[in-house]
């Protein structure tokens, strides 16, 4: 591991701790502010907050399991945890922007006015608190703390809206302002959540990364010489940033043993530019059968290479 990248991983951890505590003492103040200035909309801000801290708390903490490396009972290592840390979170997002669109829409039948003054102090506060934090954490590469510095981002925006919106109550009376903004808000963390959501799931599931196409890697190794097919060719990804590869390469033609380290290298030469974690590959020779192929399958083999093997 080069020594530029182990800085980096230390320096994940160090900035998700340092993220961590200021929001979650934010988070706290925030609450018991937002009854004081009597401001729905700054208690909508506590819950986004209070999920932050949440997924700030959990990506720290996997951001350190994570870091361990493969033992007897997770061969691949810790990395996927960090996937639990980001499914964990929208949870509780979810909860949390619950409660506020039901105590939002409440107000809305039943105003009560909030305390402007208060509510520009505290925006002032958000702005400085939340914005310290996602610049620390902004040149983040993992996907736990991109997620994590998009949140701070949102809440930036969030203590943006509610500065203005105390501003223009400073000078109007208008107590529907607060409630609609509280719902404005929670509405977008709600989509941003269910969005991300849609993504840990895919990854969950294996599903293959976005920005790999598996039709590409084969026809490039289908291109390189003695190479008759392949199957059980599978990409999936560990947590979104570290890939696996795996296939069985049927070969035609070899000779000799040289001619096989020679194709292995050149599929070899072809994953290297996808930048997978782990990859493996099973070669079977031309009179081999595989044992996970399905009958079918192999009459479709026969009847490619044109040639007929015995039937067992």
């Amino acid at each position: 591991m080069s020594h530029h990248h182990h800085h980096h991983h230390h320096q994940s951890g160090k900035n998700l701790k340092i993220a961590f505590f200021l929001n979650l003492g934010f988070t706290i103040l925030e609450i018991f502010g937002g009854i004081y200035v009597n401001s729905v909309a700054i208690i909508s801000d506590a819950v986004h907050d209070l999920g932050d801290s949440l997924s700030l708390g959990t990506a720290w903490y996997l951001d350190k399991k994570s870091k361990k490396g493969a033992d007897e009972k997770y061969s691949f290592g810790y990395k996927r945890f960090s996937l639990l840390g980001a499914l964990i979170n929208s949870i509780v997002l979810i909860a949390g922007s619950v409660y506020v669109i039901s105590e939002a829409i409440e107000r809305l039948f039943d105003p009560q006015p909030s305390d402007a003054q208060g509510m520009i102090v505290f925006a002032i506060v958000g702005v400085l608190v939340n914005g310290f934090a996602a610049w620390k954490l902004s040149g983040g590469t993992s996907l736990n703390e991109k997620a994590v510095s998009w949140h701070l981002l949102e809440d930036v925006l969030g203590w943006v809206a509610v500065l203005i919106v105390a501003i223009v109550l400073n000078f109007t009376d208008n107590q529907y302002l607060d409630p609609a903004l509280s719902l404005l808000i929670t509405l977008y963390i709600l989509y941003n959540v269910i969005l991300r959501l849609k993504e840990t799931l895919y990854i969950f599931l294996q599903g293959v990364p976005k920005e790999i196409k598996p039709e590409i890697i084969k026809k490039d190794i289908l291109k390189i010489n003695n190479i008759a097919s392949l199957h059980h060719m599978h990409v999936w990804s560990l947590e979104g940033e570290h890939h696996v590869f795996t296939s069985h390469i049927k070969l035609k033609n070899i000779t000799d043993f040289q001619e096989l380290l020679e194709v292995k290298k050149q599929v070899k030469n072809v994953l290297k530019e996808y930048h997978f974690d782990h990859y493996t590959i099973e070669t079977e020779l031309d009179n081999e059968t595989c044992e996970l192929l399905t009958n079918e399958e192999h009459e479709h083999d026969d009847h490619k290479h044109d040639h007929h093997k015995h039937s067992h």
